[in-house]
């Protein structure tokens, strides 16, 4: 992630989001990564569902998020998984 995507990102998160906020986070991940990413959030229960092949999971997360600054910050940690689409 570079700097002027995230600059970018932060704006738009502080036009529509009064902060603390609850956040919804969507993920993808290929199969055998779902801990991977759970790991990053121990204190929050996921939804997951597979993929119709059964080689992806979507993680669902809604966590109360103190600022922009910290949704982005989950980014970047997410952003460490092989293979992760952050939606």
């Amino acid at each position: 992630m570079d700097e002027q995507w995230i600059n970018g990102f932060r704006e738009k998160l502080d036009q529509h989001y009064t902060w603390p906020s609850l956040y919804i986070f969507k993920f993808i991940v290929p199969k055998g990564k779902e801990e991977d990413l759970k790991q990053l959030f121990p204190l929050h229960t996921p939804t997951e569902k597979a993929s119709k092949q059964g080689n992806y999971t979507s993680i669902t997360m809604q966590m109360m998020m103190p600022s922009s600054d910290a949704v982005i910050d989950v980014y970047i940690k997410a952003s460490q998984i092989e293979g992760i689409v952050a939606l």
